[in-house]
């Protein structure tokens, strides 16, 4: 375990002069809705517009700038990351003109993928996850004695992650609360560190996915420890857990982690989309997820005035449909909704105009005629709905109900004689 902080605050002073003019100072927006959520004031950090898309910009910028600052002759970088980190590192090596090899897991965004290219690095896509790659990474660096920038277990990372900290404090002075994104820990732990030697009174929460919640997991034993990979929406977020260097640091620092379910991510990006005009990908909506769940009220029911981190807004945009799909069935305003009706001329009609009576757009409908479960006669009618809400949905159902339809697909919810006479 480190006994002694090799991150400081006048590390994180260091930093923030070193990558000045080279990241910017993204802005602080008011959420009203996330406000009436909560019941205190919520203002959202907008690191998704930084620089690459992410935060990660702002401690691979301090790797080099160092490295360089050090009198370190840099033949290339190497670095391994499922994407944010790629992008800061080959836009830190590309502004040095030095040549950058970063190592994605194969099931990586494309579109991260694509952006690491077009910042000028050379992409290797290795199987399994992460950690593997990391590992990878370390290995090729030490063999062609390159350099290689961790993306979150280096004190210079941290440091760099920390001026996010720092900017925040002077742009919302009287924050009672900060929320940030959590993964392998750098981006808490720096904020931290940054915000409790400023404001030792602020209280600072990460948020984890509850998937792959390894910060939690290892709070819990004590030490570092590591869970098992999974599919999340945060991928920006899919590491096993902390370092030992980000996990002495959080315990230290950092007032509590909790974690939110999937689809608590999934409705905050919607959320962003909809009401702030924000682009956000999964792991940076983390700590709108933690409002949304109530996740965030159970650990502080006080919060007072809450800062949230938008750590991050490339999201992939090939996924970016089914994710907002998904965050609008989760928040009852898309719907599948079965009917059995009477296949006679004029009966789709009657009820899409009884649908649209109550407020109800079909997207989709499908309409089978014969099916094996249902007497002759009878079609089975599967729409796809656009409503405002779930109890907008239950006033559709009363009204399907009051002409003699209800929702289902047994032979006993209509016949063609009682679904007929109900119009």
């Amino acid at each position: 375990m480190v006994s002694v902080s090799p991150v400081t605050i006048e590390a994180i002073h260091a930093a923030r002069e070193r990558i000045r003019g080279r990241v910017r100072e993204t802005p602080v927006l008011p959420s009203t809705l996330l406000s009436d959520r909560l019941g205190a004031a919520v203002i959202l950090k907008c690191e998704n517009l930084q620089r690459t898309g992410s935060f990660k910009a702002r401690g691979a910028i301090n790797v080099l700038a160092s490295a360089i600052e050090a009198g370190r002759a840099l033949s290339g970088v190497v670095a391994a990351s499922a994407g944010n980190h790629a992008q800061g590192v080959a836009l830190a090596a590309a502004e040095h003109g030095i040549p950058a090899t970063i190592l994605m897991p194969r099931d990586a965004p494309l579109q991260k993928q694509v952006a690491t290219r077009d910042y000028g690095a050379t992409v290797v896509l290795v199987g399994g996850p992460l950690s593997q790659a990391i590992e990878e990474a370390r290995t090729l660096a030490s063999e062609r004695s390159m350099l290689f920038v961790p993306p979150f277990d280096d004190a210079a990372v941290v440091a760099g992650q920390g001026t996010l900290g720092l900017e925040l404090l002077e742009q919302v002075p009287d924050v009672e609360t900060v929320v940030v994104p959590a993964g392998g820990g750098g981006l808490l732990a720096g904020v931290a560190i940054a915000i409790k030697a400023v404001r030792p009174g602020v209280r600072v929460v990460g948020v984890q996915t509850a998937v792959m919640p390894g910060i939690v997991a290892s709070l819990r034993s004590g030490a570092p420890v590591a869970v098992e990979a999974a599919r999340t929406v945060a991928d920006g977020t899919a590491v096993a857990g902390p370092s030992a260097l980000t996990f002495d640091l959080i315990q230290r620092h950092v007032d509590q982690v909790i974690t939110v379910p999937e689809e608590a991510i999934a409705r905050a990006i919607v959320l962003l989309i909809e009401r702030s005009r924000l682009v956000v990908e999964g792991a940076g909506a983390l700590g709108v997820a933690a409002v949304l769940s109530g996740a965030l009220a159970g650990v502080v029911p006080s919060p007072g005035k809450t800062a949230i981190v938008l750590s991050g807004g490339n999201i992939d945009v090939t996924a970016l449909g089914r994710i907002v799909a998904r965050g609008l069935l989760l928040e009852g305003r898309q719907c599948t909704l079965t009917v059995a009706a009477a296949n006679v001329p004029g009966e789709l009609a009657r009820i899409t105009r009884a649908m649209a009576d109550a407020g109800a757009n079909v997207i989709e409908v499908r309409h089978e005629i014969v099916t094996p479960d249902l007497p002759l006669g009878v079609a089975r009618l599967t729409f796809r709905l656009e409503v405002t809400g779930a109890e907008a949905f239950e006033a559709l159902l009363d009204t399907l109900e009051a002409h003699g339809l209800r929702e289902g697909v047994a032979t006993d919810l209509a016949t063609p004689a009682a679904a007929a006479a109900a119009w």
